[in-house]
C-alpha cells in the first residue's frame, strides 16, 4: 500500500497506570503510549497509524469510548484524501500533494490498530472490569478482491531476455529468483551467501532462508537448478555479504529501480510493479494444478485469505484435470 500515513503525533506523557479503583481514568492516549512501549514487532507502519487517533479520541476516557464514535472519527479519515510529501519550498516547509482517497483495506488497517491496542490493554488488566473493546464493533470497510497483475509466458520471456542484458548484471537472477520463489522484493534483497543452501550436483535444486519474513516468520525458499546455476556463475561471496549487493555501498542491497524500469520499457511490459512478479508466482502454480493451501505455502501466507485471489485459476485448471482424465467416462461410443 501506497497510501501516506497522517502526520505523527507527539504522543501524551505517560501517567503512571490507574490500580483498579481507578481505571476509569485511563485514555485511549495512554492505552496507544504503554502499547507502543512494549510493542516489539515489526509493523513498522503501526506506529503512524494509531498516531492518527491521537487528536480525535487520545483524551477520551475508556468508559466513553464507544462504538459510534469510533467510526465517526474512521468516516473522517475516509472523507480525507492522501497527502503525499514531494518536497520543501524555499521557506523550508514541507509540501504536500492530494491524491485519491484511502481504500477500505487502508481504512481497515487504520481500525485494527486501534483495535489491537486497546484488546492489548484488557489482556494487562488495565481497562475498567468488564469492559469490551468498542472497535471490534465497528463495521469494517469493504475492500476489494485486489489487485492482481501476472506475466503471460510471452511477456515473462520478454522481461527475462532483457534482463540478462542489463547494464545491472544481476537483475536477471533477481526477476528469476522472484518468479520462481514468490518473495517479496526486501526479502530478495537482504538475503546474505549464509543463507543459501546450494547443491553439490550441477543439476539439483537448493534453498534460501528467510530469517525476517513481512509475518515475522521464519520461511524456506526453494531455489530451482537454474536458479542455483545463476548464483554460481557470479561467484560465492564472503557469508556476510548480500547477495544483491550495493554498487558503492556493499554493505546496503542494490538500488534496483532504474534498471527495472529500464527493463520494463525495454521489454514493453506496462501496468507492473516488482510486487506483481510474486502475483505471477502463484498464478503459474495456481494455473498448473497446485491448490490454494500449497500457494499459500509457498508465498509464507499465515492464512487462505490472501490467496483465494487466485481461486479462479485453479478452478480453471482442475476444469482441464478432469476434462483431460476423466471426461470420456459415460460417453456412449459412436
Amino acid at each position: 500500500m501506497n497510501d501516506a500515513q497522517p502526520d505523527a503525533v507527539t504522543p501524551t506523557v505517560m501517567r503512571t497506570f490507574p490500580t483498579a479503583s481507578n481505571r476509569g481514568d485511563v485514555t485511549v492516549g495512554e492505552v496507544i503510549d504503554a502499547f507502543m512501549a512494549a510493542y516489539t514487532g515489526r509493523d513498522t507502519a503501526l506506529a503512524q497509524r494509531l498516531a492518527f487517533w491521537y487528536p480525535s479520541l487520545g483524551t477520551v476516557r475508556l468508559p466513553v469510548l464507544d462504538a459510534e464514535l469510533i467510526a465517526d472519527h474512521l468516516d473522517q479519515l475516509a472523507g480525507q484524501p492522501v497527502r503525499k510529501y514531494v518536497g520543501m519550498d524555499n521557506s523550508g516547509h514541507r509540501l504536500y500533494r492530494e491524491h485519491h482517497q484511502r481504500s477500505g483495506a487502508t481504512l481497515n488497517r487504520y481500525l485494527a490498530a486501534l483495535s489491537t491496542a486497546l484488546q492489548w490493554a484488557i489482556r494487562r488488566r488495565l481497562t475498567p472490569k468488564g469492559w469490551h473493546n468498542p472497535a471490534r464493533d465497528v463495521r469494517r470497510a469493504q475492500e476489494s478482491a485486489g489487485r492482481v497483475r501476472f506475466l503471460s509466458k510471452d511477456e515473462c520471456h520478454r522481461l527475462l531476455s532483457v534482463a540478462r542484458i542489463s547494464a545491472w548484471s544481476k537483475l536477471f537472477l533477481l526477476i528469476l529468483m522472484a518468479v520462481v520463489t514468490g518473495a517479496r522484493r526486501g526479502e530478495l534483497l537482504g538475503l546474505r551467501y549464509r543463507d543459501l543452501n546450494l547443491p553439490d550436483a550441477e543439476e539439483g535444486s537448493g534453498t534460501a532462508t528467510l530469517h525476517s519474513t513481512k509475518n515475522g516468520d521464519m520461511r524456506c525458499l526453494v531455489l530451482t537448478p537454474a536458479v542455483c546455476r545463476e548464483i554460481r556463475r557470479h561467484g560465492i561471496g564472503a557469508p556476510d555479504g548480500l547477495l544483491f549487493p550495493g554498487k558503492f555501498r556493499p554493505h546496503q542491497p542494490y538500488s534496483i529501480e532504474e534498471a527495472w524500469r529500464r527493463a520494463l520499457r525495454l521489454a514493453r511490459i506496462e501496468g507492473f510493479r516488482f510486487h506483481d512478479l510474486r502475483h505471477t508466482c502463484a498464478s503459474y502454480l495456481a494455473q498448473s494444478g497446485a491448490s490454494l493451501l500449497e500457494v499459500a505455502d509457498v508465498l509464507g501466507h499465515r492464512s487462505l485469505a490472501m490467496t483465494k485471489r487466485y481461486a479462479h485459476l485453479t478452478v480453471q485448471s482442475k476444469t482441464r484435470l478432469v476434462q483431460n482424465v476423466l471426461g470420456e467416462i459415460g460417453v456412449t461410443p459412436r
